[in-house]
């Protein structure tokens, strides 16, 4: 089958077809990911036959691995496989992967090891669609803004919690990190804007708690419309890549107590920049046993 690739909306997404993802790949076959990724923002392969090492391998495609995460233990026997499992955790909530250290990885891929009967998508958003979307005076007023991201979540867990899923949060937060980021990022191989905030972006530089909550929230409304979501309902043997400089995602908990699991392995990413052309800065934590630092991607 020839590669090919078929959008999912008009904004987001598309699968691809036609690239065997257990064969050592061309330089023709990376270039035509890598430019679905910059139009798509993400895209996902049916009827994968990956485990943890081929996993590993198809994200080298597209540079340096990074470690699992920074706090959390990698899989048992990987080094880079974070298992994103319904019995420890449930990233309910928007956010872009490790947004809290200075350079959060490039991509991210994901592959589905148990699919819930039911329920359990992963939502993937379009930032750079959000930001067009901004009326001038707020897209102006974004373009000027830092803001820090961290690590220090509060969870808030329902007495239903277990102990493994107390014991995970545990772990997330036990070594602090803090960064300061533009609320516009520069998407350094397109040249696009994006809305670089989500779940871990707590405090806009300047402002006080409250009115980085209330203009936050505005935000992010944008990046949460209907029209700039894929709903990705997951399948068996699949892998979903989304470029985590310019999307933002969130994995749905309507699966009851059905098991979910999927393993991440993330790209290590450059330092992000804003449109006045200022990079990110680290403000709490060495995130350098996590991630190197790309120069660009290539």
């Amino acid at each position: 089958m020839p590669l090919s690739i078929r959008k999912l909306t008009g904004r987001i997404g598309a699968v691809v077809e036609g690239v065997d993802l257990t064969a050592s790949p061309d330089f023709a076959t990376i270039t035509t990911l890598r430019d679905a990724l910059n139009e798509h923002k993400a895209i996902v392969f049916d009827h994968v036959r990956l485990d943890d090492a081929g996993q590993e391998r198809v994200a080298g495609w597209f540079g340096d691995l990074t470690t699992a995460h920074p706090n959390v233990p990698a899989a048992d026997g990987t080094t880079n496989v974070l298992a994103v499992d319904s019995e420890t955790s449930k990233a309910n909530e928007w956010h872009t992967d490790v947004t809290f250290v200075v350079n959060p990885p490039q991509l991210t891929t994901l592959r589905s090891v148990v699919v819930p009967p039911y329920g359990g998508e992963t939502l993937i958003a379009n930032a750079a669609a959000a930001y067009r979307d901004l009326p001038a005076p707020l897209r102006a007023l974004a373009d000027s803004l830092r803001v820090v991201h961290t690590n220090q979540y509060d969870y808030a867990r329902p007495p239903s919690a277990t102990a493994e899923q107390r014991e995970y949060d545990r772990v997330f937060v036990s070594t602090p990190y803090e960064a300061e980021h533009p609320v516009v990022r520069v998407h350094p191989l397109t040249g696009e804007r994006g809305l670089f905030i989500g779940g871990f972006a707590k405090r806009i530089v300047g402002l006080s708690s409250s009115d980085s909550a209330d203009l936050l929230r505005v935000l992010q409304s944008y990046v949460t419309r209907p029209e700039n979501i894929l709903r990705w309902r997951w399948s068996p043997n699949q892998l979903l890549i989304f470029d985590n400089r310019i999307t933002q995602h969130y994995g749905v908990d309507n699966y009851d107590d059905h098991p979910r699991r999927l393993n991440r392995v993330t790209v290590a990413g450059e330092v992000p920049t804003g449109v006045d052309g200022r990079r990110s800065e680290q403000l709490v934590g060495d995130s350098s046993h996590y991630s190197g630092v790309l120069a660009v991607a290539a």
